[in-house]
């Protein structure tokens, strides 16, 4: 994994486009208008930057300069900081508690420094870990603080490092060249003050966005020993998408707003250069507020290890106290024999001063206890500390192989899949609940003008369709004729609409046509790029012609401008005081005198225009949920063209269009002057600005005259049927969740077969908390929902991997029904429900009802959705059930949607990458989806589920066998095995074979599982990892480690073999029978697992060998004695045969006579057969 540390690239964490919050826990008590807490200013306390004198602004030293600081340590911090830290797992406090343990003198089991070495050891590598990726921070803030910008000093601009420039100095940048610092534009290198920057670094959107210097400073700047001024704004804070600020400049006072200020990280595109002033510096700057990390997640795997941990703890404590109780009475059984029995001595028997004094003995009482303490140090690995390093390194694996996984990989967008967290890789194999959005995740995002009612009239049917050709990539391009201009793209068109705009400017009809070109072409925010391509002409000449590539937030945008342009209306200029629109080959200018742009509360846009007869009109589109409130209701127009254009709007929708209404009206001089006031007055406010703008807007945004609608197409992504069918089969439910109406909703549900027309859609769509709960509980009604209890709630788990109706239905119904009862269980049902509904259930007393029905439910649609409404329908799931709920999307409105999920995963999508940058895991296609999900979701989950309960059986055996011998040697808790064989046991001898077999084994075919999603079923059932798989995996080792012990005791109980010999071969025994007990369990050998499996049994033995040479040690010389006699290799033989005997006998009755799903298709696989009955076995469940 690679890390990325530029500190140009920022990441949003928890920040959509539009609406900003932060999710942790839903907050449903705020559905409405969420804004961050740091943005509620007030205008008493301002920031006051006074332009050009950085001195007088930070008169009071209150501002940061601008040098930033990414890392997390210093050289005098990292020791303390990163141990603290790490302390945090508790586990690392039990052998820190340990190994501190083991420095007292009655309790020095182990050698004092041997027995530090697995903590030092786990926390050494993490901290050279965490070190490497502090120093490339520490690196990458040095190169970003040390860079150079152009600054004014005594009347000239002049070179400064980035980290020296402060708050109120006057900067420049040219083309090309990343902003350093926040900055408020005073001017361009365009007279009209407008400027072109990049996002990327910010939010990585990759359009080009208009920024715009004020008229009052942008003839100033070129004089720039009078640029002088003062800027009143809010204080710093994290909403990338808003400012509020005034400015006083030569006696004027004028509101600054988004638009004027330009952030850091951001690159200046097609403009020469600009000209600003610092208002933001360093860790104050937008950018570096919003640098915080997506809220880290557990995977619920980790957390079931946790309560097998406990368990483990328990056993422990017993142990300890058989021994620690053994020892006091076998104490006081021979108190007064202590001094002529082994194991025990109560004075020393040596000539000296010390002859008859004490020796180390401490009473009954107190050696009972040290006993105690003794015994957790000697059993300390049976809680395996190696396992937290372990799972690590296999998650980091299997990380590596999904990256390069060549299936995952987008040829289109050049994206490869991203795994933005380590932490829940086994998670993508139980996931139950699977939330889209729809809009770029499920659809291409990539719009297409195909319909349009104008007047009532309907438009689209019959266009003329683009070249074939452009389906795959060609970029075709229509020149307008007369004009010398194209656009780069080419839209179908209708010859009859373009006959009827051809015509002179007369009639009803004629007029409204006009204006609905007129507001798609000037209500909106995109920018024209003029740019030159050569065309080639029938004479075979080359000529130059100009082309128009527009720019634009949103795609809709781009997609209506360009159907504007080729029916004649094309957009040629926009500055902040005028637009230039070219109309059938005459250049049409409008003055620009305010912009109300879309926001989630209006869910429409209008633009305030001054065309040159002085005529004065207020341009509309939205969504016609808010539109049709806001016609005019006495207009003869409006009476005959709104029923037409409704009828319109819902055929569009059941073909999946997106549908926008457009509406305009003239303005009287007398409304123009008072919205100005307003406009003004709520365009300078520092409080509430945004619903002061929302009031304003809403004054001229009524009585309108209905012009038309649009559709636009936006298409399926590749691969979405058949991705969902395949979820649907693994037994995942697809919810829905989208902000688009619900026609359209329901025409993509269809198209993606998440609906099929067979299904019973409930549509429930209430305007008021009485009218929702009544839809709700008729609709429990008349489908026989039963309320769930709370004992019921986990019962998913015993549920099989095909989730069906009937099955659901089955654990909640009473077993006799009527016919008509039966006929509605029968039936697949679809829940439909809409935002506006979801504010009364999610913020009352309805939730239980929503979730009663909704899971009752095969398929869930929830349209016209919030942010913040998507987040509460995760919760909802994942607060009152144990299922695993992922979360997929690619905008920014689904980024507390991503975050709320146990698994999010985010689409590197037309929509920026704010979704991705807050996800865990991110590619370029929703039809990876399915094979992240089947196929490395099952194998993480089948991989990690195995690997704990090995690391939980491979220390166990091991402690349970030191624990047999303590019991023999009159509990005195001497140890026959060495101290570097105790610590090389988990660091060294059997570590290597689980983390290799942790990251390559496979049981199953990508192939195979893939063909039979219902494989996938066996994460939902537990099948690698449950408390029955960990309670016989217990007795296996209990029985394992009996054998290990007792059948060399019983060989050699007439020899005269010494201890370290009888370790020796108890070390080298273990090691063996566990790496066998690994070896029986691989599903897949490869030459590196041969490797790794029987090479660690070798280095095993060399290590015995090389320790057993060094004659300063006990044990010198007791391999060589050993192997010698065929005593040694008969216990050998018969400790693996017997130990392993009831293991391989369970395995086999087991795989003949109760074969589980995932070993059907395995023999099947191995056989090369189909697996026929796999399917009715996986509807059955097997244990």
């Amino acid at each position: 994994m690679e890390l990325h540390n530029n500190s140009t690239s920022f990441e949003i964490s928890g920040a959509s486009s539009r609406v900003q919050e932060k999710w942790n826990k839903p907050q449903r008590s705020r559905h409405k208008s969420v804004q961050f807490e740091e943005d509620l200013i007030h205008e008493e306390d301002p920031r006051l930057i006074y332009i050009n004198d950085w001195r007088r602004t930070n008169d009071k030293y209150e501002f940061t300069g601008n040098g930033i600081r990414t890392s997390k340590y210093t050289l005098i911090t990292f020791l303390p900081k990163n141990i603290f830290i790490q302390f945090h797992r508790v586990a690392y406090l039990y052998f820190l508690g340990i190994a501190a343990l083991n420095q007292l003198p009655p309790l020095a089991v182990f050698g004092r420094t041997v027995s530090l070495f697995p903590l030092l050891f786990v926390l050494c590598v993490t901290a050279v870990k965490d070190g490497y990726e502090d120093w490339r921070r520490h690196r990458s803030d040095e190169v970003e603080n040390n860079r150079e910008a152009l600054v004014l000093y005594a009347g000239q601009f002049q070179k400064k490092k980035w980290k020296k420039i402060q708050a109120g100095e006057v900067v420049k940048i040219y083309a090309d060249e990343t902003i350093p610092c926040d900055m408020v534009l005073l001017g361009t290198s365009d007279p009209s003050g407008i400027a072109y920057i990049q996002t990327m670094n910010l939010d990585g959107e990759s359009n080009l966005k208009t920024r715009y210097a004020r008229q009052e400073t942008a003839s100033m700047v070129l004089d720039v020993g009078a640029i002088s001024g003062l800027i009143k704004c809010e204080q710093p804070n994290r909403n990338i998408y808003e400012f509020k600020a005034n400015m006083e400049f030569n006696g004027q006072r004028f509101p600054l707003n988004q638009s004027n200020i330009i952030l850091r990280g951001c690159q200046l595109k097609n403009t020469e250069w600009v000209i600003g002033v610092v208002v933001y510096a360093g860790q104050e700057t937008k950018a570096m507020l919003n640098s915080a990390a997506s809220p880290s997640k557990r995977s619920k795997l980790e957390i079931y290890m946790n309560r097998e941990t406990l368990w483990l703890s328990f056993f422990l404590f017993i142990m300890c106290l058989a021994v620690a109780v053994g020892m006091g009475l076998w104490l006081e059984r021979h108190k007064n024999q202590l001094d002529t029995l082994p194991y025990y001595r109560k004075r020393y028997f040596t000539t000296g001063r010390f002859n008859g004094k004490s020796y180390k003995y401490y009473g009954i009482y107190m050696e009972t206890f040290f006993s105690f303490l003794s015994s957790i140090i000697v059993f300390q690995i049976m809680i395996p500390i190696s396992l937290y390093i372990t799972m690590e390194l296999v998650r980091l694996g299997q990380s590596y192989f999904m990256i390069e996984d060549k299936h995952m990989y987008d040829s289109s967008s050049d994206t490869r899949f991203q795994c933005r967290s380590l932490n829940i890789n086994e998670d993508l194999g139980q996931v139950r609940y699977v939330f889209s959005d729809k809009t770029g995740t499920l659809t291409e995002n990539k719009m297409e003008f195909r319909r349009a009612s104008v007047y009532g009239k309907n438009y689209g049917s019959f266009l003329i369709r683009a070249d074939p050709l452009e389906e795959n990539g060609s970029v075709h391009a229509t020149t307008v004729e007369g004009r010398g201009q194209k656009l780069k793209s080419q839209i179908a068109i209708d010859n009859e609409l373009m006959e009827l705009l051809h015509k002179d400017l007369a009639g009803d009809e004629r007029i409204a046509a006009h204006e609905f070109f007129l507001t798609l072409a000037a209500c909106n925010t995109v920018i024209p790029i003029p740019t030159s391509s050569a065309s080639c002409t029938e004479s075979g000449l080359h000529e130059y012609v100009g082309a128009i590539n527009y720019q634009g937030e949103s795609p809709d945008e781009q997609a209506l401008v360009a159907a504007a342009s080729a029916y004649g209306y094309t957009l040629f200029e926009r500055t902040s005081g005028h637009i230039v629109i070219d109309v059938n080959g005459e250049k049409l200018r409008l003055d620009l005198l305010g912009l109300h742009e879309f926001d989630s509360v209006r869910k429409r846009m209008s633009v305030v225009i001054r065309f040159p007869n002085d005529t004065v009109k207020v341009l509309v589109k939205g969504a016609d949920s808010s539109m049709f409130s806001i016609l005019a209701e006495d207009s003869g127009r409006n009476g005959h063209v709104r029923p037409a254009t409704q009828s319109h709007l819902t055929e569009y929708s059941s073909q999946g269009l997106r549908t926008l209404v457009v509406a305009a009206r003239d303005l009287t001089d007398e409304e123009l002057s008072e919205w100005q006031c307003k406009y003004e007055d709520a365009s300078t406010s520092l409080t509430d600005r945004s619903v002061k703008l929302r009031q304003t807007a809403a004054f001229i945004e009524c009585k309108l005259n209905l012009l038309g609608a649009t559709g636009i197409e936006d298409k399926l992504q590749d691969g979405v049927p058949e991705a969902i069918e395949s979820l649907r089969q693994a037994g995942i439910k697809v919810w829905v969740l989208t902000g688009d109406k619900q026609e359209t909703a329901i025409s993509i549900g269809l198209s993606s077969k998440l609906l099929t027309t067979d299904m019973n859609q409930i549509i429930i769509n209430g305007n008021s908390e009485d009218e929702c709960r009544s839809l709700l509980a008729d609709a429990k009604a008349k489908y026989f929902v039963k309320s769930l209890d709370c004992g019921s709630k986990y019962l998913k788990y015993k549920k099989d991997a095909e989730v069906t109706l009937d099955n659901t239905k089955s654990s909640t119904m009473p077993q006799q029904h009527s016919g008509k009862e039966e006929e509605m269980l029968s039936t697949s049902h679809a829940l439909i429900i809409d935002g506006n509904s979801l504010v009364y259930i999610l913020e009352k007393d309805l939730e239980s009802e929503l979730f009663d029905l909704a899971t009752s439910c095969k398929v869930v649609l929830c349209c016209r959705v919030a942010p913040l409404q998507k987040a509460g329908i995760v919760d909802l799931i994942k607060s009152r059930t144990d299922d695993m709920t992922l979360a997929i999307g690619d905008g920014a409105n689904d980024v507390s949607m991503i975050q709320m999920a146990d698994v999010g995963v985010g689409i590197c999508g037309q929509e920026g990458r704010q979704a991705v940058m807050a996800s865990d895991f991110a590619m370029g296609q929703f039809r990876f989806l399915k094979r992240l999900l089947l196929v490395h979701g099952h194998w993480n989950y089948q991989r990690v589920g195995y690997l704990v309960l090995y690391n939980f059986y491979r220390n166990a055996v091991f402690v349970l066998m030191l624990f047999w011998y303590i019991l023999s040697t009159a509990f005195s808790t001497t140890s026959a095995l060495t101290d570097l064989s105790s610590v090389f046991y988990s660091l060294i001898y059997t570590s290597i074979p689980t983390i290799v077999v942790g990251i390559l084994d496979k049981d199953l075919n990508d192939e195979t599982l893939l063909q039979y999603p219902r494989l996938y079923g066996a994460g939902h059932r537990q099948e690698s990892y449950n408390m029955r798989l960990f309670w016989i995996t217990m007795i296996d080792t209990l029985w394992q480690s009996l054998v290990i012990f007792y059948i060399p005791v019983f060989i050699y109980s007439d020899s005269s073999i010494d201890i370290w010999s009888m370790g020796s071969l108890w070390t080298i025994t273990v090691v063996i029978l566990v790496n066998v007990h690994l070896a029986m369990d691989v599903q897949r050998w490869i030459f590196i697992t041969h490797v790794a499996v029987w090479g660690s049994i070798i280095i095993t033995y060399a290590c015995l060998i090389a320790v057993d040479s060094i004659p300063i040690f006990p044990n010198y010389g007791t391999i060589y004695h050993l192997a010698k006699s065929p005593s040694y290799w008969l216990s050998i033989f018969l400790i693996l045969t017997i130990a392993l005997l009831p293991r391989f006998l369970f395995k086999v009755i087991r795989q003949n006579f109760w074969p589980s799903d995932i070993q059907i298709a395995r023999e099947a696989e191995i056989l090369g057969d189909q697996p026929d009955n796999l399917p009715s076995k996986s509807s059955k469940g097997s244990g």
